[in-house]
């Protein structure tokens, strides 16, 4: 499968699934909060809001302007600290976010 087409179908699925875990947010987070200049705007956002307003995003808008996605993603072990502090099954969130690293990481 086209690596473009795969990442598409997993940012679907986990936009999918944060929205079933009720992690999905109706409103945006600041624009100072959005703006952070840390790994994951670790300072300013919850994981899953760096995930919905930041990395959804960025990864869709790179896949519809046919630009180079990243080559090298560890998303997964920064959603697992992350998702210890949270109430909801993510279970199946952790391996689309495992998967989607997967596909983003390119052997040479």
């Amino acid at each position: 499968m086209d690596r473009n087409v795969r990442v598409s179908a997993l940012l679907s699925s986990i936009q999918s699934e944060m929205q079933s875990q009720q992690l999905w947010a109706a409103q945006s987070p600041s624009a100072e909060a959005l703006s952070s200049q840390q790994p994951f705007c670790v300072d300013t956002l919850m994981f899953t809001e760096w995930v919905q307003w930041l990395m959804l995003p960025r990864l869709q808008m790179m896949i519809d302007q046919r630009t180079s996605l990243p080559q090298n993603s560890n998303m997964h072990a920064m959603a697992e600290e992350a998702f210890k502090r949270i109430e909801a099954d993510t279970n199946q969130l952790l391996e689309l976010i495992k998967a989607l690293d997967e596909a983003l990481n390119v052997r040479h």
